[in-house]
């Protein structure tokens, strides 16, 4: 059926026959690439994983053209590099028993602006797992698929020093390793952070501390100003003169913006 916005173009039979084929073909070849590609919900974070553009497939039904294609235009441009919106169908009217065929076929969610499934196709919709979330107020569906594409954007990862500390001095002990005589100049070292070596600004070992002393007794930390001997996990190639940084990654959630 025709759609609000539409432009109606007289020309010859023919003419108008071979565009009606090719269109049919286009659409034919759409709704198979949608059959053979068959996301589920549930495979965005391995899509994710795999480096791969995530999108959340959606089917938009509403009361009236002009409402479908407002609502659509709004969620077309929550998209970004990472996660995306991709509408596959859009129509008036009720959602039906086709619309249901297809989300289950496509992996997709089914939107409804001011319609309802009808008992059918609620009956369908159940049996065959699909989404449907129903709304009256189009920035009420925006925030939803907004919350939706942010929670499958991977969170982001914050590193935070807790301190530093230079190395004046190094001691090999025995079935120990390497231990390095270390004066806190920054922060705090503390035992069960993570760490890294740093020789003439350069990154020279990244892993996690085996102990961590105060004279001979085991601390948890050493703050800024005073000294403790260190030994580093797994590497005993310390030096004078290198510097010794605490640090955690904590995982913070992304937003769109």
């Amino acid at each position: 059926m025709p759609q609000a916005g539409d432009t109606f173009v007289a020309m010859d039979a023919l003419k108008s026959a071979e565009i009606a084929q090719n269109r049919q073909r286009l659409d034919r070849e759409k709704q198979l690439r949608i059959r053979e590609r068959g996301i589920k919900l549930g495979d965005f974070s391995q899509l994710l994983a795999e480096g791969k553009l995530s999108t959340l497939p959606l089917i938009i039904k509403g009361d009236v053209d002009g409402s479908v294609q407002a609502l659509s235009d709004a969620l077309e441009q929550l998209g970004t590099e990472e996660v995306a919106v991709e509408i596959i169908h859009r129509g008036v009217g009720a959602v039906n028993e086709s619309d249901i065929l297809l989300a289950e076929t496509a992996g997709a969610v089914i939107v409804g602006f001011r319609v309802r499934p009808d008992p059918n196709a609620r009956a369908l919709a159940e049996r065959q797992e699909v989404d449907i979330h129903t709304y009256d107020i189009i920035y009420e569906a925006v925030e939803e698929i907004r919350s939706a594409l942010e929670g499958m954007l991977s969170p982001e990862q914050r590193e935070r020093v807790l301190g530093s500390a230079e190395v004046r001095q190094t001691f090999k002990v025995t079935k120990v390793g390497t231990i390095a005589g270390c004066y806190v100049t920054h922060g705090t070292i503390q035992r069960n952070s993570r760490a890294r070596l740093v020789r003439d600004g350069i990154v020279v070992y990244d892993g996690e501390l085996e102990s961590l002393k105060r004279f001979k007794d085991d601390v948890k930390e050493v703050r800024e100003g005073f000294e403790c001997g260190i030994g580093i996990k797994n590497f005993n190639d310390v030096k004078v003169g290198d510097v010794i940084e605490c640090f955690d990654v904590t995982e913070v959630a992304r937003t769109l913006d």
